[in-house]
């Protein structure tokens, strides 16, 4: 199984006069136009999605629908609360079982729980064993044997936004 990781672009601040909640804050323009790109560059990867996970908050939904148009995959798109900022690895992984027939899952989430998670199926088990950090609009792949056999997984790429970019 080949699980994708992709942090959601640049949002508004949580300060902006505009946000009245952190799970409705939007991407920003910035954060869009860079998207967009960000997507360009990822569908040069020519990676055959079966599905693609979004958080339910605003900004990582927009993120995974500029990816979905950009792909032609906007029918694989779904809403998973496992994704959500305050989910736990535990409830992510849980959540995910029953994509275990896929090949080709491409998540769309959040700090620390991406990168968190990432550490976790590296064979980071201990807190601050292995550690990095996903910026906004990183992509990651990792490879595993399951969700259920303990093993450690294979890092293929970790690609900045920057990176992912300028590939589109």
């Amino acid at each position: 199984m080949n699980l994708y990781f992709m942090r959601h672009g640049i949002a508004l601040d949580q300060d902006d006069p505009s946000v009245t909640r952190d799970r409705e804050r939007p991407l920003s323009r910035k954060g869009i136009k860079r998207m967009r790109r960000a997507a360009q560059g990822l569908r040069r990867l020519d990676i055959p999605f079966d599905a693609l996970l979004t958080s339910p908050s605003l900004r990582a939904r927009q993120t995974a629908e500029i990816v979905a148009t950009t792909l032609g995959i906007q029918p694989l798109l779904e809403e998973i609360s496992g994704l959500a900022p305050e989910s736990t690895v535990e409830h992510l992984l849980f959540g995910l079982t029953r994509y275990q027939d896929r090949r080709h899952l491409l998540l769309v989430g959040h700090e620390p729980l991406l990168s968190d998670t990432a550490a976790s199926l590296l064979g980071g088990k201990q807190p601050g064993h292995l550690t990095f950090e996903f910026k906004k609009g990183s992509f990651c792949h990792i490879e595993i044997e399951s969700l259920t056999s303990g093993a450690p997984g294979k890092l293929h790429c970790l690609l900045t936004p920057k990176q992912l970019r300028s590939l589109g």
